[in-house]
């Protein structure tokens, strides 16, 4: 008898390893089907000074350094090597899009603007409008509801005249603290 139990034993330790590897094989399937249904989230990447085309217009040479700086940013490259250059890079990098890059570089002589080139940059308005990625536009809800809706919904009985009269008076407060600043100076 214990040779039969022996047996019976390993055979049962097999149909138990073969049932465990099935049962891999069959979650490594089903957790591949549930990632590729499951995407994570991907956050948009900005790097850098964004640059309108009313910033561009209003540069003019002469300007200081400062004033250019009011005018841009600050400048997101600056070199030791090249102190009268300044470079404004702006990097956008968003899931699902062509990842957009402009770049200005504005050259000084001394402290004053020499001269400025680089990228044709977009105006405000049109950064903005590209920045909305949502494939159809959404459906701007009403905001007001119509007379039927507000009929759904009971309000409040209007308060009789009389006793609107005779409703109790809060009475005044029992102490009197002294002005936050004084008169005597």
């Amino acid at each position: 008898m214990p040779v039969f139990a022996h047996r019976s034993a390993r055979l049962g330790f097999a149909l138990l390893i073969g049932a465990g590897l099935a049962a891999c094989g069959s979650f490594d399937s089903a957790s591949s089907r549930l990632a590729s249904v499951v995407t994570p989230y991907k956050v948009d990447v900005v790097q850098g000074n964004f640059v309108s085309r009313e910033q561009v217009e209003a540069l003019q040479a002469g300007m200081g350094r400062q004033q250019v700086r009011d005018i841009l940013g600050t400048p997101l490259v600056t070199s030791l090597f090249h102190a009268d250059r300044w470079e404004y890079v702006f990097t956008l990098k968003r899931p699902g899009v062509e990842v957009q890059t402009r770049k200005l570089t504005v050259f000084f002589k001394g402290d004053v603007l020499e001269r400025f080139e680089g990228d044709e940059m977009p105006s405000e308005s049109e950064f903005v409008a590209s920045l909305d990625s949502r494939k159809g536009k959404r459906a701007v809800p009403v905001l007001e509801a119509t007379p039927e809706q507000l009929a759904k919904y009971p309000g409040r009985a209007p308060a009789k005249a009389d006793e609107a009269a005779t409703a109790p008076v809060a009475p005044a407060p029992a102490h009197r603290y002294p002005p936050l600043e004084s008169s005597s100076r």
